[in-house]
């Protein structure tokens, strides 16, 4: 019992005595890290004046640098303007004394002239005396003159007059008498010399239009895909252009047969699409010749202006360079209208410039001289072409030397303008050009025309193609407007008509179709 009460005294007494001790370190330690840290705040504080002094001296040093050079760059404008100051008050004194000098000039000027002005009152009253001297001493001459010749001054002055008028006359008459003989010599060398200049420089082909074109093909298996059944095809192909299609023996080829190159072109061009695509049929043959018909509407745009930028004519009316382009698919007796233009225009600004004549205007008329040839929708039979072409030319803003060399080169109204004449010989320069023209063609080519025109005078006429050389004239009515009995009167009558008033070979076929259809849409 005492000894466990000893030993409980003893750890109470030991574990007391523990931790005393442990305070004990503990406090030392504590204080240890007191001093500690007010050692560390002590140099920070000392570190961080020490840096502010630094900053602050740094701060001044720079406001010091700063005002020098603010101070620096005040001084350098200050100084400059006192240079702009003396460099204008030095122009300011030149001026000054330039000013003086004028005005010291200006004085002895003004002296010298006051000088002059009298010396000139001096001299011209001693010249007013002279003159009147010498009038008096030249009525007593006179009066002397009419005694001793016993005329008085003015039938002398008309003797004299009368006697100097026929002396001139004879010398003009025989002047002009021998610049005229002169002139019969060269007029006609000169002439002859610009012409053949104007004809070496200027090189056309000779082309001759054909009322046919060929359209090959591969094998002549196609020819009955074209045909079609029963001849639909063809009939489909023929109707829809006015085209006659002539699929003979000829191997691997179809002739194409009409007057109007237009039609050929865009039947043609249709043939070439159907056989390339493959499918051909009545209804995909008007779906590509319709198509065919615009794409020429566009190629007659593009040849008329490619003709304008190539003959360099500038301005020139959207509505001409259609007709322009229109000339390539005519023909004027055998000759294409486009080429014959061109060339004309050519040499007619080859003339002119030979003759100092504004070649400008004369190719630009030489151009557009035979523009009333071209088929148009103002259809004028009875007016010439000449004529024609002047009052389209008119309509469509060209001037009125352009329009009267247009109207006047075949002579229908008079030549107002230098460049008419040109325009008429150049115009006969080329069309007389061996082998250039047919005769026969063109009178055929109206033939046809003809045809075409009185079947289209009947109402209810849709279309009217002359085909087959003018042998036969196949005519499309509107069935809503005809009926079949009155196709067979009017078959009737249109070749009544042409016997009537026409004048041709051999016989002409009136063929009228008439065609019914029925559309309706599946929606």
């Amino acid at each position: 019992m005492e000894i466990t009460t000893n030993l409980i005294i003893a750890l109470s007494t030991g574990f007391i005595l523990g931790i005393f001790f442990l305070r004990v370190l503990n406090k030392n330690k504590s204080l240890g890290l007191l001093s500690k840290a007010k050692k560390d705040a002590k140099k920070i504080i000392n570190d961080a004046e020490q840096n502010g002094e630094n900053i602050k001296k740094n701060k001044i040093l720079q406001a010091k640098e700063k005002f020098l050079e603010l101070k620096s760059e005040h001084e350098k404008i200050i100084f400059s303007r006192e240079d702009k100051v003396k460099i204008l008050e030095r122009d300011t004194a030149l001026k000054e004394s330039k000013i003086d000098s004028l005005i010291k000039k200006n004085e002895s000027l003004n002296s010298e002239l006051e000088i002059k002005i009298e010396n000139f009152e001096r001299q011209s009253s001693s010249l007013n005396k002279k003159e009147e001297e010498i009038e008096i001493v030249q009525k007593t001459q006179i009066k002397q003159l009419e005694e001793i010749s016993g005329l008085t001054k003015n039938e002398a002055k008309e003797s004299l007059l009368k006697s100097l008028k026929i002396e001139a006359d004879n010398d003009a008459l025989v002047y002009a008498k021998k610049k005229m003989e002169e002139a019969d010599l060269s007029v006609k060398e000169n002439a002859k010399k610009i012409i053949l200049n104007t004809i070496q420089r200027i090189g056309a082909e000779e082309t001759i239009d054909n009322t046919v074109s060929v359209f090959n093909i591969e094998s002549d298996d196609l020819k009955g895909r074209i045909i079609g059944r029963e001849g639909r095809n063809i009939r489909a192909l023929e109707g829809a252009t006015g085209v006659e299609i002539i699929v003979d023996d000829t191997p691997e080829a179809i002739i194409l047969s009409c007057f109007d190159s237009i039609r050929r072109e865009i039947a043609r061009m249709s043939l070439h699409k159907l056989v390339k695509d493959g499918r051909i049929h009545p209804a995909r043959i008007e779906e590509v010749v319709r198509k065919t018909k615009k794409e020429i509407d566009q190629e007659i745009i593009e040849v008329g202006k490619r003709t304008v930028i190539d003959l360099g004519i500038n301005g020139l009316h959207p509505e001409l360079i259609k007709y322009v382009g229109r000339m390539k698919y005519r023909s004027s007796y055998g000759q294409n209208l486009l080429q014959h233009s061109k060339e004309v225009a050519k040499l007619c600004a080859i003339m002119a410039s030979e003759m100092g004549i504004d070649a400008k205007s004369a190719k630009r008329a030489g151009l557009l001289h035979d523009i009333g040839k071209v088929p148009s929708i103002e259809k004028d039979i009875e007016t010439p072409h000449a004529i024609l072409g002047m009052q389209w030319a008119e309509k469509f803003g060209e001037k009125s030397d352009v329009c009267n060399a247009i109207g006047a080169h075949h002579d229908e109204i008079d030549m107002d303008s230098l460049i008419s004449p040109i325009i008429q010989v150049c115009d006969a320069m080329s069309g007389a050009r061996p082998g250039a023209r047919r005769q026969v063609l063109d009178s055929y080519i109206e033939r046809l025309k003809n045809l075409e025109q009185i079947a289209m005078e009947f109402d209810g006429v849709e279309k009217a193609y002359a085909i087959q050389a003018g042998r036969e004239l196949r005519v499309m009515v509107e069935s809503e407007k005809i009926s079949d009995d009155q196709s067979s009167e009017l078959s009737f009558e249109i070749s009544q008509k042409i016997q009537t008033e026409m004048t041709y070979p051999g016989q002409v076929k009136v063929t009228v179709i008439r065609e019914t259809r029925s559309v309706n849409i599946a929606k």
